[in-house]
This record gives C-alpha cells, structure tokens and sequence, in this order.
C-alpha cells in the first residue's frame, strides 16, 4: 500500500467516521429526551469500540508469517466495509430498539461499528509504514491526515448537510462513500470481481431500502413503543440546529422534548397560557418586551398582544419555525405583525452581543430543567446576565420546570420575586400581585380579533370564574401563585444553579424521557 494511498484513505475514514458520530449523536439525543447523560453514554460506546477494534487487529499485525500486504490490505477492506455498513444501519436499529425494546439496546450496535472502525487504522499504519528511521514522521502524517478528516467531517456534516438533508439523505450518502472506499481497498489488493460486484449491488440496495427503513424514523425515536403504523407526523423540519416535529392535532416536538401546541387557546389550554396572559398582573405596562425562544409562536403571540407593548424581539435559535408558523392560523399572524422582530441566535449569545438593550419585560418559557444545555438558560450567570438588560423596575419572566434548584437560583439571584404555576418572576423592584389586573386580561385579550375568553359566554365565563378562583388562594406549593419569601422556604434545601455545576442536567436521570 503507497503512503499517498495510506493518507487519502485516512482523510476518508476521518471524515465518514466522525460524520456517522455527529448524526448518531443528533438521533439518540432525540430518543434520549436530550439528557446530558445521553451524550456521555454515546460517546462511552464509541471510544470503546476504537479502543477494542485497535486491540483486536494487533495480533493480525504481529504474525510473522507476515508481511503479507495484499493480505492485510484485504483485511482492511473488508474492516472498512463492515464499518460503514454496520454505522448505516445503527440508525434504523435505533428505530426498531426505541419501538420495540429499549433504546439503550441499540447502543452495543455502536461499539460494533466503531470496533471496525478502531481496527482500520492501525491496519493502514502498519501498511504504509516501513520499520525505519521515519516510522515516526510518517505516523503523524498518517494520523494527522485522520484527524483533519475527522475535523472535516464534523464540521461538513454538522454544519452544511444536516443543514439541508434529512437523516436518511446524510446516512446513505456516508454509506456510499463507505462503499466506494471499501472498493478503491480491494481493488488496490486486486480483489475478485465478484466482490466488486457485491459492491455494486449493495449500493444499490441501500438506496432502494433507505426510505423503507427511515420511515417514521422520527415517531419511533420519540413515541417509541407507543407508536403506530400510521401514526405520522404532520410536519418535520430538519437543520443545523435540531429538528422540529409537529403531530396532526398541533403538538410541538423540539430535539425530541415536548415544545408546547400551535394553539392560541385558553379555553382548552394546553400551552397553559394562562400564564402569558398573568402578565399584567405583576407589570402591568410593559412596553418593549424580549421573548428568548419561539417555538411555534403561541406564547409570543399572546405576549405582542398585551395593549401596552410597542415593540416585541424575539430571538430563536432555530430557523426552522419560521418556516412551519404560517401554516397554523392561530400564530401566522405573529411574523406579519409590526411590533415584532425576529432574531435568529442563541438567547445568550444575543444579550451579550447587544448590552445596550433594555427591556421591561423578558420572557423565556425555556425548556425541562434537565435537558442538555438547560443550564445555559438557568445559571445565576445568565440572571446576572439579564438583569443588565431590564430596565430598574423590569421583570424577568422564566419557567421553572417545577425545579427546586431553578426557582431557588432566580430567587437569590434577585431580592423580589413570585411564582406563578411553573413560572417565577423576578426583578430588582417590588412586585405585586394584581388580581384585578389578571382577570381584566383574561376576559379583554384578544388575538387577531378574536377575545381568547368572552364572558358573554357562559362555557367562557365558567373558564374565567375558576381561573379566578384558583389565582385566589396563594398558599402552598400547589397554588397558582406564590411569593418569593414562601417559595425559599419550600426550597430550602436545593441548590443554586451555576454555569459550573450544571445542576439541573447531571442531578436528574429522566430515564422516562428515554423509554415511557
């Protein structure tokens, strides 16, 4: 084997490698519920099969009848070919594991394709390598080129075809070029026709399968044993950034996780946007506002209608969304509206970038506490961050998720605060409370014309009144609302969430959001 060759086929595997690494990563994140430990488990798996594949060929290298090259170059091929072709399916078995098993079964499928993968460079080194005074310089070389391959791959993949191709598109693509690397192998080793030909066939099989065995990729991933032949989802949006899911009846799928309705309705209110509309109960003026996190738009929809606000920005991260709101009239509006300005950029990365930017209100309707990067959005570091962009009496409305360590952080972070639901407000001025307030909004709001509870309706007017009722009593955990003083107390023993402990996402197993 020429040591030209040795570095073109390092360079290759690199990139194929690495690339099967970013888009398992992207998938059993998704069936994982996008937990911190997912990624760690993932990776374990993969390390460990280089690690075995790297052991297991070293006695194939070390046999004296020896230095057989065409020998080992065939090894070589038929590892490479093994790797690529195993990788592609890892996916589909995902599916399969997630629908009807576990999907921590399909793990082990990952060591076996990186065991293949593992032995693949050795086998080269020992190939292109001769035992002499620049065994040393050619190893770098060698695993220089594997390096810049890998690097190649992450970003490619990463950042351009998942960018705009499908799981499917990106996996069969890499298998084909597993495919053609596996044949320059064997031909370089002069291999039979006949493998040549089995090459050709595979090929050709692997694109008339993918389409079968991606289907309903996503709803395995995310239903998991519950789903159903023809349970299929509405729309699917995939990107650089994530992927978007969206069932027949409106609800919202985010990287995997739950990311509320395509609804603005609080009659039947499963984004409970009765926490929007509390609002103007503890500001009542708010006049520029900053949501970070679109989704598909109900919160910021109900948000660019208060009658005080003038000016809404709202940045996501995700493009994705804007392509899928105008298919669901309850939130199109939102991107027509003149108050409203759309940024596309991580919430943080946004604040920090703009410093000069005040804003009376800040609403984040962020995540489950104990997904990966939670903490970004949670940490005393980012309060820190957002109160330098309220103005002296603005209020930071977040959700909780329910965590004690959250509402515990956001109420130490800031000296006046109270929980509303889910939610918690806070903010370097007093706060209050307005009932009144709060049951004006939620008979007056309306959207697109359209007042989301009408008293003049008695099935409405039922809604409101045990609204109100509930809002009455502010006492205890359970309660609609809650004060800061009350709620430390409740939370007494949790901790305070920071950019270097990652409370949040290493404290919680949410192995239900793995397999319900």
């Amino acid at each position: 084997m020429g040591f030209g060759l040795a570095i073109l086929v390092a360079i290759l595997g690199g990139f194929v490698a690495l690339s099967y690494e970013i888009l398992w990563y992207r998938l059993f994140a998704i069936a994982f519920g996008g937990t911190a430990q997912g990624f760690a488990l993932l990776l374990g798996f993969y390390l460990y099969g280089l690690a075995a594949g790297a052991l297991a060929v070293q006695r194939l290298c070390r046999r004296k009848q020896d230095w057989a090259p065409r020998r080992h170059l065939l090894a070589l091929a038929g590892f490479t070919l093994g790797a690529y072709v195993t990788a592609y399916l890892v996916i589909p078995f995902l599916g399969w594991s997630c629908r009807h098993s576990l999907c921590l079964t399909a793990l082990p499928a990952v060591a076996v394709s990186t065991t293949l993968l593992g032995a693949a460079l050795p086998l080269i080194s020992h190939l292109a390598i001769h035992p002499d005074s620049q065994a040393g310089a050619r190893l770098s070389l060698v695993y220089f080129a594997n390096i810049l391959g890998s690097a190649a791959g992450s970003l490619l993949t990463g950042y351009v075809l998942l960018d705009h191709w499908s799981a499917g598109a990106v996996a069969l693509l890499l298998a084909l070029l597993g495919l053609l690397l596996s044949a320059a192998l064997f031909w370089t080793a002069r291999g039979p026709t006949p493998v040549f030909v089995g090459l050709g066939l595979l090929g050709f099989a692997l694109v008339r399968v993918t389409p079968r065995l991606f289907d309903q990729l996503y709803e395995k991933l995310i239903f998991k044993h519950q789903v159903q032949p023809g349970h299929r989802f509405a729309h699917t949006a995939e990107n650089r950034v994530g992927v978007i899911n969206i069932t027949q009846a409106g609800k919202v799928f985010g990287g995997g996780v739950y990311d509320g309705w395509a609804r603005v309705d609080l009659l039947h209110d499963p984004n409970l946007l009765v926490r929007a509309v509390a609002i103007p109960a503890f500001h009542p003026r708010p006049r520029r506002a900053l949501v970070i996190g679109l989704s598909m738009g109900a919160w910021a929809q109900v948000i660019a209608n208060l009658p005080t606000l003038e000016q809404l920005t709202i940045v996501e991260i995700n493009p994705g969304y804007l392509s899928l709101i105008p298919q669901y009239p309850d939130v199109a509006s939102l991107l027509r509206n003149p108050k409203v300005r759309i940024e596309i950029d991580d919430g943080r990365r946004w604040l920090a970038r703009h410093p000069d930017e005040r804003f009376d209100l800040v609403v984040a309707n962020i995540t489950f506490h104990w997904r990966e990067h939670a903490t970004n959005l949670l940490s005393a570091d980012f309060l820190d961050l957002v109160r330098r962009h309220l103005t002296p009496d603005g209020v930071y409305y977040y959700n909780a998720t329910s965590s004690p360590d959250v509402m515990k952080t956001g109420f130490t972070v800031f000296p006046y605060g109270l929980r509303f639901g889910s939610f918690i407000a806070v903010s370097d001025a007093p706060l209050r409370f307005d009932h009144a307030a709060w049951v004006a909004a939620l008979t007056s709001l309306s959207v697109d014309g359209r007042r989301l509870l009408d008293p003049a309706d008695p099935v409405q007017a039922e809604a409101v009144r045990r609204l109100t009722l509930v809002a009455e009593d502010s006492v205890g955990r359970e309660a609609a609302w809650q004060w800061r003083d009350a709620v430390l107390r409740d939370v007494a023993s949790a901790r305070i969430v920071t950019d270097d402990n990652m409370a949040p996402e290493w404290s919680f197993m949410a192995i239900g959001a793995w397999d319900p």
